[in-house]
């Protein structure tokens, strides 16, 4: 029939630009932080941050037509730790969560470079055709030590500030630094073989604590 809409091609529906895929990764953790400020309660800002990762991936779903190995890691450790902080109903527990959950990541990470193994290969390798082993091996690397500068200032920040100012941090110090570090490292992965061409568009953020 002349006048039927022909369905979306899978490639179409794979197509997402940067400011897409960055919602789909920080948006959860914007929501919040929104979520935390209008309600002055942290735990349910933490049932909220769940609902809103669960969001995040069932919209990658339907739009992009499947869920990153990215966002699906950052969805299983906010469904636990967010049980677990719900569960424990301890503030402490909240602000030691991303410290547990940095150093476990960067411990994989360099877990995967002991083992020859990158960790991050296994993750991303369809987000960054073309990059050679020696490539995954440096990402990993500086990967694995930006996690445990961060797991080291959080707990700086948690120990020695109010509860308000360590959510700040996480907002305005955290979060952005994660964001440059990720374009940070674009130029040694185009020198080692990434293909920018066939490259997803946006780099992958790592999931937060």
């Amino acid at each position: 029939m002349s006048g039927a809409t022909p369905p979306a091609t899978p490639a179409a529906a794979k197509e997402r630009g940067p400011l897409v895929g960055l919602a789909l990764d920080l948006g959860p953790l914007a929501v919040f932080f929104l979520a935390n400020v209008l309600t002055k309660n942290i735990f349910l800002a933490t049932l909220v941050f769940m609902i809103a990762t669960a969001a995040a991936m069932l919209a990658a779903r339907i739009f992009h037509g499947k869920v990153s190995p990215m966002l699906a890691i950052s969805g299983l450790m906010v469904l636990v730790f967010g049980g677990l902080t719900i569960w424990l109903h301890s503030e402490t527990f909240i602000k030691l969560k991303p410290t547990i959950y940095y150093v476990m990541v960067a411990a994989i990470l360099f877990f995967g470079l002991w083992t020859n193994r990158p960790t991050l290969k296994v993750v991303l390798g369809a987000a960054y055709p073309g990059l050679s082993d020696r490539g995954w091996a440096l990402l990993s690397r500086n990967w694995a030590w930006f996690f445990l500068v961060l797991a080291i200032a959080n707990e700086i920040m948690w120990r020695n500030t109010s509860t308000d100012f360590w959510l700040g941090y996480k907002l305005w110090g955290a979060m952005p630094a994660t964001v440059i570090f990720a374009l940070a490292n674009i130029p040694l992965l185009m020198k080692h073989g990434l293909d920018m061409k066939t490259a997803e568009s946006d780099p992958p953020i790592p999931p937060q604590g």
